[in-house]
């Protein structure tokens, strides 16, 4: 009876020992899987991505002066055409005197828009010798290190900025001279009209080529109508709308960099102007956005990109050749602040950090976070301070 009492006894604790291994087993916590990535060192750069298209730097709309009727045009997109080559020949209907009044009109509109931008140009003009008196001034003072290195390029950039805005206030003051040459084209109608003649004819403002024609076919246009774009599709500028909000992070100069437009390798450009003025815009998901255009000029000479071509954007706002970064997915707002799941001796540890500037897919860390650790990439819902993880 002993031996059978103590043989019970044996296997009464090897049961519960058994037991107690299964429910350990079946209890115990299951590491959870996530994937990871290391701190590291290195380039880190900010920039706006956004769609954009090429347009020609000079481009000029020769529009009907006055109602009447558009013979057919015998051009073809992308001809060459002359200076004051015509392009347009209309006969005029009979005018009335309100139309008589409203030709009259434009060409003192047009006249007075021509004066304006004579005006500017002469502004412009002003600002570009300022600019390189300030520019002479501060290669002076570099020389004599009295200034930095950093004033000086900002000098020679403002030298840059001023020659192209001058360029393109004369521009401009020549599209206004065009225009006035187009206004007073319906006094010649009026004119001709009263000699008995029927043809006006409508010429090119500059050489270039014809890059659109947007009436072709004969027909009946009111005054005002596009008929005919002219312009150098080999000077070409780069157009982007961006959100206000990020617009105030780009500076003219900012390199810029462009994808997506066909080629093989990115083409690289610089930022000229951020238009002063901004415009509402509706997105896809219909939601209204303040957006203005930010316009660049190609660093690199495009091969096969026209007028009115997509590129994808990437302008630079910032960028560091050696920052602590880590991917942008590792990182959570906690309590107001950054925080991430750094993995030790494979468990999650929660460690709050602090961040500087963020790319599309990386953030600079500032500290909270050393070089080499392992950070938690897509935190699950799941994942606490002190569990158990494993990685692939």
């Amino acid at each position: 009876m002993a031996q059978r009492r103590i043989r019970r006894n044996i296997f009464l604790v090897v049961l519960a020992g058994f037991i107690g291994a299964l429910a350990w087993i079946l209890l115990r916590p299951v590491p959870i899987l996530v994937e990871v990535s290391n701190a590291t060192r290195g380039p880190l750069r900010v920039t706006v991505d956004e769609d954009g298209e090429t347009r020609a730097h000079d481009r000029f709309v020769v529009a009907s002066p006055i109602p009447g009727r558009m013979l057919r045009v015998d051009l073809e997109e992308g001809d060459a055409v002359r200076a004051n080559q015509v392009v347009v020949r209309i006969e005029p209907l009979p005018l009335n005197q309100q139309q008589r009044e409203e030709v009259l009109g434009r060409v003192g509109s047009a006249e007075a828009a021509k004066r304006q931008a004579d005006a500017r140009a002469e502004h412009a003009r002003e600002d570009y010798e300022q600019s390189k008196r300030d520019r002479e001034r501060a290669e002076q003072l570099g020389g004599e290190n009295v200034i930095s290195t950093q004033a000086l390029e900002q000098a020679r950039n403002m030298e840059i900025t001023a020659r192209e805005e001058l360029r393109a206030a004369r521009f401009n003051a020549l599209a206004a001279a065009s225009e006035v040459k187009v206004a007073r084209a319906g006094l010649v109608g009026i004119e001709d009209a009263a000699a008995g003649h029927t043809v006006i004819s409508l010429r090119a403002p500059t050489a270039g080529r014809v890059l659109r024609v947007v009436e072709k076919s004969e027909r009946v246009v009111q005054a005002g109508a596009p008929l005919v774009v002219v312009g150098d599709p080999r000077k070409i500028e780069i157009v982007t709308d961006v959100l206000t909000t990020d617009a105030v992070n780009i500076k003219p100069g900012a390199p810029v960099f462009l994808e997506g437009w066909g080629g093989p390798h990115p083409l690289r450009a610089k930022v000229r102007l951020v238009e002063p003025a901004g415009f509402t815009k509706i997105s896809a998901l219909g939601v209204e956005e303040k957006r203005v255009n930010v316009i660049a000029d190609f660093v690199d000479r495009p091969d096969g990109l026209g007028d009115g071509f997509r590129v994808e954007t990437r302008i630079v706002t910032w960028e560091a050749p050696d920052v602590l970064k880590i991917p942008g997915s590792a990182t959570f707002r906690e309590r107001g602040g950054w925080s991430v799941f750094v993995v030790d001796k494979g468990h999650a540890r929660l460690r709050a950090i602090t961040i500087g500037h963020r790319s599309q897919t990386e953030a600079e860390t500032l500290s909270g976070i050393g070089a080499g650790e392992s950070v938690i990439l897509y935190p699950p819902n799941q994942l606490r301070d002190g569990i158990a993880v494993r990685t692939h």
